[in-house]
């Protein structure tokens, strides 16, 4: 019992090298690239090499051969630059919405009590998971042509037609837009507000500062970070949204993912179909570089 009890212990660190050379001497360990083949190659056979192929058909021309015709004919139409106009300016306005909305809503959720709230903003996470075309659908029920709202005042007046017809006009699509994303800006939002301390609400309240102020000063701040990613993710989907700008059969709103359809689906002109999706891509993939850069220098 003695000799044990005069047994030196052994240091932490030389247990650790011990321990690292039993394990090196069980079995060799496995490199850390390895681990990252399988991803690498499903990443490059699945979206790598499919996006390198439209990329390739967008310099090869009908006639054959590689060139830049297709993007010199894009970049010349006068249909390529309306549609990238109307793509911007509806992402934009649809952005903003969603940003205006999404904040209000997730203030009245997050901070004003109401019986069924922890409902409504469970159903937040649920509304995430619908596809677009269902809430065109919805909007196309309750104001079309003949949906609820005209069908109500023929009905009450004996019109032909209703005075609501504003669904197949671009701020149709905007309001579909706005109804259908304003939830992936309040999913970031809720997740800040539930990291604020009441404790300084209480303090801004008790001092005699106004809603408001406390919003403005306390608040806002603090969701700054939610509210740009929540409206970069929000800016990305609305330029690349196709779904409800088809179902919302808008006249004259062409956008590039229309264009892209049109071009490959109605006209089967492939290069070009192809080349106004890199166009969008790249639009896509600098907005997003662009934001990434803001919010670091943010510190977001």
């Amino acid at each position: 019992m003695a000799d044990v009890l005069r047994r030196p212990a052994v240091t932490p660190g030389k247990g650790g090298e011990a321990g690292k050379g039993a394990a090196n001497a069980g079995g060799r360990s496995v490199p850390g690239w390895l681990w990252a083949l399988p991803p690498v190659a499903a990443l490059g056979v699945f979206f790598l090499h499919p996006l390198a192929l439209v990329v390739r058909q967008s310099f090869t021309p009908e006639e054959g051969g590689t060139s830049v015709e297709p993007y010199t004919e894009l970049f010349a139409s006068e249909v390529f630059h309306e549609a990238l106009t109307t793509t911007v300016w509806i992402a934009l306005a649809s952005t903003a919405g969603c940003l205006l909305l999404g904040f209000v809503l997730a203030l009245v959720i997050a901070f004003v009590p109401f019986p069924g709230g922890k409902a409504v903003a469970k159903f937040i996470d649920v509304f995430l998971s619908f596809p677009s075309f269902l809430i065109t659908l919805a909007l196309l029920f309750l104001y079309g042509t003949t949906g609820v709202a005209n069908g109500l005042w023929t009905s009450a007046t004996g019109a032909a037609t209703g005075p609501v017809d504003f669904l197949t006009t671009p701020w149709g699509v905007v309001l579909a837009e706005i109804t259908y994303f304003t939830p992936f800006v309040m999913r970031p939002l809720l997740a800040a507000f539930s990291q604020i301390d009441t404790a300084q609400l209480d303090v801004a309240s008790s001092l005699g500062a106004r809603p408001s102020r406390i919003v403005r000063r306390v608040i806002l701040p603090e969701a700054l970070p939610a509210l740009a990613a929540g409206g970069s993710l929000v800016l990305v989907m609305c330029l690349n949204e196709f779904g409800i700008v088809l179902f919302t059969g808008a006249k004259g709103v062409t956008t590039l993912p229309m264009l892209v359809y049109s071009k490959a689906i109605l006209e089967s002109d492939y290069p070009s179909a192809c080349a106004v999706a890199v166009v969008n891509v790249l639009l896509s993939v600098g907005l997003y570089g662009l934001y990434r850069v803001v919010s670091r220098r943010a510190g977001a």
